[in-house]
């Protein structure tokens, strides 16, 4: 690859003008900023630009040879979408040189609206597949920023794939432990969610590890329990691997730092890039610059997923140089909410029709359990929870033979995140499902949902992993061949409302389960406890969790694939207020976490409910005293998503 001024772009943050200016003056290509809605940024009031200085900035930026980028990468709720329209038309008049979006009413608007916007997908649409590359390309989107737990290995081979399509990547900054767009603590449990900018950072707090087989907090062998503090990416040692994988666009994180502090590393940075460009054979690390950067860190650095899987160096297990805790552990919401015994019902155009009984089955015997206490609908196979196995095509074609001698409907999922390997065994999947026949397989993502669509003729199925927020979200799912999806577990009930009463396309709401606050392709306990996977593989088999200061202990669950699942302290249970999810077109319980014979409790029990045979206060009763964790309603504590 012979490598010119235009091969890499230096891409700044600035969340006010006196940083714009700055990261300009000192050498970016780009900026990327925000409006005062509809961001990644929400939780300062004095940040972010309004109308009249986004047209000044792009004005600005060009005449001084730079590219603009307005960040519209938060997801948007049914309420917002009005504002959201005029707010694109507006962007469409001054001509950004992109917009950033995570939801996919954004590219849906765009598209029917006919404006003239190139879009960058957010890596909060966690795209990490060529599939999915392929389907954002029809609408527009000439960017993805790939998920940060891609390595630079897999980020070549998918630029490999398409060499055309531009790359961005985060080289410096504050990192997530969580998955992309798959963290929905702060959502559930503050109503300030990770996916609408106002991430209260449950990360950041200290945990004990407990053993959930004998109540013991287990010692660990790190300095500290801030177990989840990931520390800051620097890839500044790395940047000829960067170009040489295909990176074009050298992202860095900070649009609420100093005017000073975005400048001076993107100055850093801009000397390094331009060394190894004009001579690549001939370059060397600045060890000046270097130390300057790691003088002024803020928290320590690490390359995070870049150059191999991080270890436990990349934690701030002593939580000395965070720069900031935006909260504190909370209890999570119990059964009780005065207010929410006077919403109305989900209006139901069809009072006929009860919602469909969903139940995600974790192994067989589940399933059976399932099946024999009354659900409509079963969901097998995806991720399982050790020391649970994955299910085989044969567990597959059994339940479909059992449950179809009972008229009902088996629906297989597949893993949220599918890299370039799970990619390959899903194609391989969907060509043994075309042969057994399921009534649907369900699709943690776009990449998976297009492969699915183009590999068989089965329904498809959107997971909650979608991050479904609005109805015109729907409209782009039906339009790529959809058939149904699940409500995000960020929803509160109002909002829930809105959404499936103005959604043409069928919305599952889950009323009961073990729903995962965030999921991690980092092993945690495997990182401050003794593991060899040499001398004691069973370890990813035993159950760990983390303990919050305020005593709340949250479920850790290792699956096949080597990810890991940190489930809320209290499942959900929406059974006091069951009434009013009627309307819905079904009812999901999550039982993936269960044994056989809980989800056999469940499914009896909300089966009564639903036909009428059982009241909902001794439901409640009989599903408390089975129950492993304590019972709350989640997010429908609050009225309204922020």
């Amino acid at each position: 690859m012979l490598l010119t001024k235009k091969s890499v772009e230096l891409l700044a943050p600035a969340g006010n003008w006196e940083t714009f200016v700055a990261a300009i003056d000192a050498g970016a290509d780009a900026v990327y900023l925000g409006g005062k809605h509809f961001n990644m940024r929400m939780l300062k009031s004095d940040a972010n630009f309004d109308n009249e200085t986004l047209k000044k900035a792009v004005e600005y930026a060009h005449a001084h040879n730079a590219l603009l980028y307005i960040t519209i990468n938060n997801l948007i709720s049914d309420d917002e979408l009005p504002e959201l329209v005029e707010y694109l038309k507006f962007l469409n008049e001054i001509q950004p040189d992109a917009i950033l979006i995570q939801d996919l009413a954004v590219a849906q608007i765009v598209k029917k609206f006919e404006l003239n916007l190139t879009m960058h997908a957010s890596i909060m649409m966690n795209s990490h597949n060529n599939a999915a590359i392929a389907k954002l390309k029809e609408y527009n989107i000439r960017r993805v920023v790939v998920s940060r737990e891609m390595s630079l290995k897999e980020l070549s081979e998918l630029k490999a794939a398409d060499p055309d399509f531009e790359l961005e990547y985060f080289v410096h900054g504050d990192m997530c432990i969580c998955e992309s767009g798959q963290c929905i603590h702060s959502g559930v449990l503050f109503a300030n969610s990770s996916n609408r900018g106002r991430c209260m950072k449950a990360c950041r707090w200290p945990y004990k590890i407990m053993d959930e087989a004998t109540g013991q907090i287990l010692p660990t062998k790190n300095d500290g329990d801030y177990v989840l503090a990931l520390k800051d990416m620097c890839m500044f040692r790395n940047i000829p691997d960067l170009i040489q994988a295909g990176v074009y666009s050298f992202k860095i994180e900070g649009r609420m730092r100093s005017a000073d502090f975005v400048a001076n590393i993107v100055s850093i940075y801009r000397h390094a890039i331009d060394a190894y460009v004009a001579d690549p054979a001939g370059y060397r690390i600045n060890e000046d610059d270097w130390k300057n950067l790691f003088d002024n860190r803020v928290r320590d650095y690490s390359t995070c997923f870049a150059m191999d899987k991080p270890d436990n160096q990349a934690i701030g297990y002593s939580g000395k140089r965070e720069p900031r805790f935006f909260s504190y552990a909370a209890k999570e919401a119990d059964l009780q909410c005065d207010w929410l015994e006077a919403e109305a019902p989900i209006k139901d155009d069809d009072n006929a029709k009860k919602p469909k009984l969903i139940v995600k089955a974790a192994t067989l015997a589940h399933a059976r359990q399932a099946l024999e206490n009354g659900a409509d609908i079963l969901i097998v196979g995806g991720e399982v929870y050790r020391p649970n196995k994955p299910w085989t095509l044969a567990q597959i074609e059994t339940i479909l033979d059992e449950a179809h001698a009972q008229n009902v409907s088996v629906i297989v999922n597949t893993p949220r995140t599918t890299l370039k390997d799970q990619c390959g065994e899903l194609e391989q999947l969907c060509r043994d499902l075309n042969e057994i026949q399921p009534d649907g397989i369900m699709a943690g993502n776009l990449g998976s949902a297009a492969i699915i669509y183009d590999k068989t003729a089965l329904p498809v199925f959107a997971d909650h992993s979608f991050n479904l927020f609005n109805h015109v979200a729907t409209q782009f799912m039906q339009e790529n061949g959809i058939s149904g999806a699940t409500a995000s577990y960020e929803l509160p009930y109002p909002q829930v409302r809105t959404l499936v009463e103005n959604s043409s396309l069928p919305i599952a709401v889950t009323v009961h389960g073990n729903v995962e606050a965030m999921i991690s392709d980092s092993n945690i306990p495997a990182m401050n406890l003794d593991y060899n996977p040499l001398v004691n593989p069973d370890f990813n088999d035993r159950h760990f969790a983390l303990v919050d200061t305020v005593g709340g202990k949250h479920s850790m669950r290792m699956d096949q694939i080597g990810r890991l699942h940190i489930l809320f302290t209290h499942d959900l249970c929406l059974l006091p207020y069951i009434e009013k999810l009627q309307g819905a077109a079904a009812w999901r319980i999550e039982a993936q976490d269960y044994t056989p014979e809980y989800t056999g409790l469940l499914t009896k029990t909300y089966r009564a409910v639903l036909d009428g045979t059982l009241d909902k206060n001794e439901a409640l009763e009989k599903v408390q005293a089975a129950t492993p964790r304590p019972l709350g309603i989640g997010v429908y504590r609050h009225k309204k998503s922020y």
